[in-house]
């Protein structure tokens, strides 16, 4: 039987509007991308883990605003869906750690990407996460070189 080491939950979407003018299906949409995805693969996730009784690791992506929730003014609908992934990453590793699976979660500010950059030409690029030093914290939190960290909520910040 295969075995699932790994899953990394980064599927998840953007979008930024006041409250006022928040519609449900707009709530609805970041639920969905965000939140509710992330809870799909970690459920699958962790039901291939149980087959093999092997253990396993679990990455998911909430965002600076996930945990610094006054940056998310103008952006309430998606802060509340990477809150919510947050919320869900360490009740999740309480629920599954004697079961051998760590899970837990990193938190980027803004990352350095050409989207990024052209969205924003003003702002201190310089100051953003790259993508790779983001990937290699995920990578450290799914590799069996972790073996304690568990229910955390990584800021990966740079220098923003």
């Amino acid at each position: 039987m295969p075995r699932l080491w790994a899953s990394i939950q980064i599927a998840g979407g953007f979008a930024m509007s006041p409250v006022g003018e928040t519609t449900k299906s707009n709530l609805m949409q970041q639920m969905e991308m965000n939140f509710v995805t992330a809870f799909l693969c970690c459920r699958s996730s962790i039901n291939a883990m149980r087959r093999t009784g092997a253990g396993g690791r679990i990455v998911n992506v909430a965002s600076r605003p996930a945990l610094e929730w006054r940056v998310g003014a103008g952006m309430v609908a998606y802060t509340a869906s990477k809150a919510a992934v947050a919320a869900m990453t360490v009740a999740l590793a309480e629920e599954v750690v004697k079961e051998g699976i760590l899970v837990n979660a990193i938190a980027p500010s803004t990352m350095d990407t050409p989207a990024n950059r052209q969205a924003m030409p003003k702002a201190d690029h310089a100051a953003w996460p790259k993508v790779a030093e983001v990937a290699a914290t995920i990578l450290f939190l799914a590799s069996p070189d972790n073996r304690v960290t568990r229910g955390t909520v990584v800021p990966v910040y740079g220098k923003a």
